[in-house]
């Protein structure tokens, strides 16, 4: 079979990719040895969302006397039709991509894809039968697995991934976390609000550590409040798995700690699949272990591409997606922009939710710039207090000369579907005067990013 353009892997780069190929014009394969979708769609990003959702309605039901709601009986958590609906929302989306692919004429090899040469592929199937498939540009767009620490070997039931976490046959009483970052943090969010007793371990000082300092205290506050364990500068020396409870050795400040856990989770982070996929045989360039690229995805070797969570930047299903439209319109022969990697937005979905983008305050100063900061909470948030949902708040760091937005740290509920605001406003180069003077509608927890414009600059707006 001859393709224009192959793509190796259909998560958020690769199907993305090929469908923006198939637009221009392009005869377009794409292999995928598993579920069309990847892992965003089937066991990371959609899945997730799904459970996390499960456990807000059931804290709402639990809390629903605080808004004049009365239940007769308790409430419990169906942690199997829970992890049913999860799997329910994953399989929709994949069958999506299906449609999406059968419309746009883009056809599907099952199997596991491995580089020949530049411009051929062989594609091993489920039953071991082997076939060369041939294209003149092949995009690598093959993902990341949950790493594995070597004090910490996944045995996919004591200690486990994301995977397995996503799909326990029961709820677990108990569970230590290892990372909070956002897999970590979701994770812990999600166990906790329906009653798994939780412990989050995070090596470094504070919680989801890439953030603003202030959003990292801030959500182990709200953690805390909530009741998960949080232990921060802490690492985990070791597991014995030996008997029917998991004894966790934990090295903090203050010296060796045990704690015991049914199960332990493992979300340290991924790690790129470039692994028996050819790179080393065709001679693929990599650099600090993953494939080393130009602005337009262009590896050392003409017509090979690499995208998504193989290349460098960060690993996230949106920026997998505007590598792969970049690098099929680069090749198609139009004039893409790059990706400008210093306005991408990041989202945990932890209750409350994170958002940012841009320089935190701390990155702002060791860059050189002279700052205006502006902080509004959402407790004085009337939309926040009706509600009952007043933990957070909007940070926005200004460049002092230009008033040019450098940077959006939010935490509140709901902040991930604001952040786009601030994004747009980013690469507008819009200032902090011009979001003061752009009317946000009251009441809503978006006007607390014209507040914090405003406490940036001293103007007293309104609540």
């Amino acid at each position: 079979m001859n393709y224009d353009l192959l793509v190796v892997g259909s998560g958020p780069g690769g199907y993305v990719a090929a469908i923006r190929a198939s637009q221009l014009g392009m005869k377009v394969g794409v292999i995928e040895k598993s579920e069309l979708g990847g892992i965003c769609l089937n066991w990371g990003c959609i899945p997730t969302k799904s459970l996390l959702k499960s456990g807000q309605v059931f804290n709402y039901v639990k809390h629903a006397a605080d808004y004049g709601v009365t239940i007769n009986g308790e409430a419990q958590p169906d942690f199997g039709k829970m992890v049913e609906r999860s799997r329910g929302v994953a399989d929709g989306m994949s069958k999506g991509i299906q449609f999406l692919f059968k419309k746009n004429k883009i056809e599907v090899i099952q199997g596991f894809g491995k580089l020949k040469d530049k411009q051929t592929v062989e594609v091993t199937n489920s039953d071991g039968k082997i076939q060369e498939v041939n294209a003149k540009h092949i995009v690598l767009a093959t993902g990341a697995r949950s790493k594995e620490l070597p004090n910490l070997k996944q045995d996919g039931k004591k200690i486990i991934g994301y995977r397995e976490a996503m799909t326990l046959t029961k709820q677990p009483k108990s569970m230590i976390v290892v990372g909070s970052g956002a897999i970590g943090s979701e994770f812990a969010n999600f166990y906790n609000s329906i009653g798994t007793e939780v412990t989050l371990v995070e090596f470094l000082p504070n919680v989801v550590p890439n953030e603003d300092v202030d959003v990292s205290k801030q959500l182990g506050r709200s953690f805390k409040k909530a009741g998960i364990k949080v232990m921060v500068g802490s690492s985990v020396e070791s597991v014995d798995t030996g008997g029917k409870i998991c004894k966790v050795v934990i090295k903090t400040k203050k010296g060796e700690e045990t704690h015991e856990a049914e199960v332990v989770l493992s979300a340290v982070g991924v790690t790129p699949n470039i692994e028996n996929i050819g790179i080393e045989e065709v001679g693929i360039e990599l650099e600090k272990g993953k494939v080393k690229v130009d602005d337009y995805y262009r590896t050392n070797i003409e017509g090979v591409y690499a995208i998504g969570d193989i290349v460098h930047g960060p690993a996230l299903a949106h920026v997998a997606s505007a590598e792969g439209i970049a690098c099929v319109e680069k090749i198609a022969g139009l004039n893409p922009e790059p990706v400008n990697y210093g306005n991408i937005p990041a989202c945990t979905y932890t209750s409350p939710e994170v958002a940012s983008v841009g320089l935190t305050e701390e990155a702002a100063k060791e860059a050189g710039f002279e700052i205006k900061v502006g902080k509004f909470p959402f407790t004085a948030s009337g939309k926040a207090s009706a509600a009952g949902e007043k933990d957070g708040f909007v940070k926005l760091v200004f460049d002092e000369k230009y008033g040019e937005l450098l940077g959006a740290h939010l935490i509140g509920a709901n902040v991930t579907e604001m952040i786009a605001e601030l994004v747009v406003a980013k690469k507008l180069e819009t200032t902090g005067h011009e979001l003061i003077k752009s009317i946000h509608p009251h009441p809503t927890m978006s006007e607390a990013i014209m507040e914090a414009a405003a406490a940036a600059y001293d103007e007293v707006i309104h609540i």
